[in-house]
């Protein structure tokens, strides 16, 4: 074994120990907001919608719409200030959400547009003016779970999603099947960056990485995880090149310039990993947690100059994953609440 290669297995197995010693003693969220049930999905909106951050999360029934302050942010604000805007009915637990570009508070007649997907195997496209308008338009085409979605981040007017039938489909916002892409295994996350609109990337579980040619439909460029399952994945906003995965315990970073192989690669969680997000002010700062379900899920806020996590916090029975536009504070849902974390960079 060369002295790099002996390095980087001492670093990893260092980072594992410290994390297996960490795993109880997680710090509590920075802020908690309660809710009525237990939250599957949490997104805050990536997009200036004019206003304070637009959050959405979503339950057994339901998804609440709403705005957030912080006190980082607002000096009249303690700690965190919540403020519902609606509440829409949902037929079945939301599984995923994601938000429309064209969400905006600040111009009249206002517009709150989001899409959810359902174990019933359909796209749901909700539009409200927060008045007397509220629209939902159902997107068939899925025959299997729906793991992800994203919005064409220029515009918002088309939808991508990915799922278990081994397919990544492009939609119009009319419930149009524009496009659909084969998979080789069960698609796990789809990003489309707003840099690069007319490339798609979509994750497989068996761990491999595809950028797609939204205007030739073919597949671009590969990355390979070198292990599996994958179970989430991110293409940085603030950097294209780098793509981060969680991939079994570990989270893998690719600079996508250099190799379809991961250039960095870390023991994440003692048990398997669930997602993976960049953080959207910083580069080089990115969270993982563990696999939903547990009794104690564990956050991890990483950053790619520490061999070990920057901030690692505890949430009982957590879901779900995002982060603020704006600052370096993450969410996760969880039993009745949000938990949010604000990370010092």
């Amino acid at each position: 074994m060369t002295g790099f290669a002996f390095r980087e297995v001492l670093i990893s197995w260092l980072s594992y120990c410290h994390s297996l010693h960490m795993e109880d003693s997680g710090r509590g969220a920075s802020y908690t907001v309660p809710c009525d049930d237990y939250v599957h999905v949490v997104e805050f909106s990536p997009f200036d919608s004019g206003s304070a951050a637009l959050l959405a999360y979503g339950g057994n029934q339901y998804v609440v719409v709403g705005t957030c302050r912080f006190q980082e942010e607002d000096m009249e604000v303690e700690g965190v200030e919540f403020t519902t805007l609606r509440v829409f009915h949902h037929a079945l637990r939301v599984d995923c959400l994601a938000w429309s570009p064209e969400s905006r508070l600040d111009k009249l007649p206002q517009l709150i547009r989001f899409c959810t997907a359902a174990a019933d195997r359909k796209v749901r496209l909700l539009t409200s003016d927060l008045q007397n308008q509220h629209e939902v338009k159902v997107m068939e085409g899925h025959t299997s779970y729906i793991n992800h979605l994203v919005f064409e981040p220029t515009e918002g007017k088309q939808i991508a999603s990915v799922s278990d039938d081994h397919t990544c489909r492009v939609w119009d916002l009319e419930g149009n099947e524009t496009t659909t892409f084969r998979l080789r295994s069960p698609g796990v996350s789809v990003c489309w960056h707003p840099e690069d609109a007319f490339k798609l990337m979509v994750a497989e579980k068996k761990g491999t990485i595809r950028f797609y040619d939204l205007v030739t439909q073919q597949a671009i460029l590969s990355l390979d995880c070198g292990q599996s399952p994958l179970m989430s994945a991110d293409w940085c906003l603030s950097n294209t090149i780098k793509v981060g995965a969680v991939t079994g315990s570990d989270w893998v970073i690719w600079d996508i310039t250099r190799s379809s192989y991961p250039q960095e690669k870390r023991p994440a969680h003692v048990e398997r990993a669930g997602n993976f997000r960049w953080s959207r002010v910083n580069e080089n700062l990115f969270s993982t947690t563990g696999c939903p379900g547990k009794i104690s899920s564990q956050l991890l806020v990483h950053h790619l100059g520490h061999p070990q996590p920057v901030m690692i916090g505890s949430a009982t029975v957590g879901a779900g994953l995002s982060w603020h536009r704006s600052l370096p504070l993450c969410v996760i849902g969880g039993d009745r609440k949000l938990s949010f974390w604000m990370t010092e960079m």
